[in-house]
């Protein structure tokens, strides 16, 4: 366990809730504006967050007539985002499964050096029927084949870093990151993986699940303490506690149903037409999680939670929040970072990946008065004191692994 926790924003449009781009007050075309981006990272950079984070995915998501979408490609965000600061990490999604691993190598490399040694590639395998529409595929590869590509594509990477001799980055080469909690995804975690960004609810399953990546990495000849986990973590703000809740209610009578449910449908793998809000999810259409198509992550998320609570439909969405399936907490700032203390002195996190529910003001909530909090308890830093991801992650650069795998092709 890390001696102080590690914290990056993610920077998801209007929000990590659905119905975010709707809150008073906000802008819902923001999103849209590079000033939108910046400004956070700004805000990032005063609190002595580690790493701005950036999700994206190859498609125009079908889902965007229902709320705002990541519509700016990340590293050209991050590009302007790093004229403007200068210590905060920089974290880009870029798919594995429809990128060119040389062409990746070049554009990441060259946007590392030009940072200072900032940048942090998120590596996804892209799941999805419409991602794979968007490349002229009849349907998306195998989720086995789009791991065992991953894998080939990320040492291929690597290793074309490692083989610089110009234009070399001070923090030695970009930080790998990767999100999985599938069977393959944790192998693909424990084999490249620095920093995982994780989707656990439970802290005791968290803290298995880092665990178990440390065991793995361990038995690919890893340093088990090179590896950062960061779960997702989407919080609600108040001043006190009725506050945060009202804020939260708000939100959930924001979401726009339709949009809940064709989320949930696609993390499920079947429709919810004609499936009342006061139903249960009917438990003989619920795959085994490895047998799932699209994102397993989320899948066995969504799964635990009928598992366990078996809510009806409405419940479930409402639980959700059209939020994905990061765990969820509302509260003052002091019960915020109670909640991550104590998953951090658990074992079951080495910090967070914080999703603010609205942006830009729910993580103003989050700068001004979480961090403070968590300040003061000496569990986060007050100044930076390293000028690089990695020096702010406290890794090193790992050796470069090589085998024998061939890259897969998955397109």
């Amino acid at each position: 366990m890390t001696v102080q926790l590690h914290l990056n924003v993610n920077i998801l449009n209007a929000g990590v809730f659905g119905g975010s781009w709707r809150f008073p007050a906000t802008d819902s075309l923001a999103s849209y504006r590079i000033e939108h981006y910046t400004t956070i990272a700004k805000k990032a950079e005063a609190a002595k967050l580690d790493a701005v984070f950036l999700a994206d995915s190859p498609v125009l998501d079908p889902h965007i007539r229902h709320r705002t979408g990541n519509n700016l490609e990340p590293t050209t965000v991050l590009a302007r985002v790093a004229a403007q600061t200068e210590y905060i990490g920089l974290i880009g999604t870029l798919s594995s499964s429809y990128n060119d691993p040389d062409e990746i190598a070049r554009r990441l490399g060259d946007l590392d050096y030009i940072s200072g040694g900032r940048f942090g590639w998120n590596v996804v395998t892209t799941a999805g029927a419409d991602a794979a529409r968007n490349f002229g595929r009849a349907g998306e590869p195998d989720h086995g084949l789009r791991y065992r590509r991953a894998a080939g594509f990320v040492e291929r990477v690597v290793a074309t870093w490692a083989e610089r001799s110009q234009r070399r980055s001070p923090q030695g080469r970009p930080v790998v990151v990767q999100a999985g909690g599938s069977t393959d995804g944790k192998r693909l975690a424990s084999r490249v993986g620095e920093v995982i960004f994780s989707a656990e609810q439970d802290i005791d399953k968290a803290r298995a699940f880092r665990t178990e990546l440390r065991n793995g990495a361990a038995g690919f000849g890893r340093d088990p303490d090179e590896i950062v986990v960061l779960p997702g973590l989407s919080t609600v703000v108040g001043s006190t506690e009725a506050e945060a809740r009202e804020r939260r209610e708000l939100l959930d009578e924001l979401l726009p149903d339709a949009y809940a449910r064709a989320r949930l449908a696609g993390q499920l793998g079947f429709p919810l037409d004609g499936l009342a809000d006061d139903e249960p999810i009917p438990a003989h259409l619920l795959p085994d999680p490895d047998q799932a198509g699209g994102s397993q992550t989320f899948y066995r998320v969504v799964r635990d939670i009928i598992d366990r609570e078996q809510p009806t439909l409405g419940q479930l969405l409402k639980k959700l929040s059209g939020g994905g399936g990061h765990r969820i907490v509302v509260g003052t700032p002091e019960q915020i970072a109670d909640d991550i203390e104590q998953w951090f002195r658990a074992g079951a996190a080495d910090g967070f990946n914080v999703m603010p529910d609205v942006l830009p003001s729910g993580f103003d909530d989050f700068a001004d008065h979480v961090v403070p909090e968590l300040q003061h308890r000496g569990l986060f830093r007050t100044e930076y004191d390293a000028d690089t991801l990695r020096g702010h992650l406290g890794i090193r650069v790992p050796p470069v692994r090589t085998t024998d795998d061939e890259l897969v092709s998955a397109r």
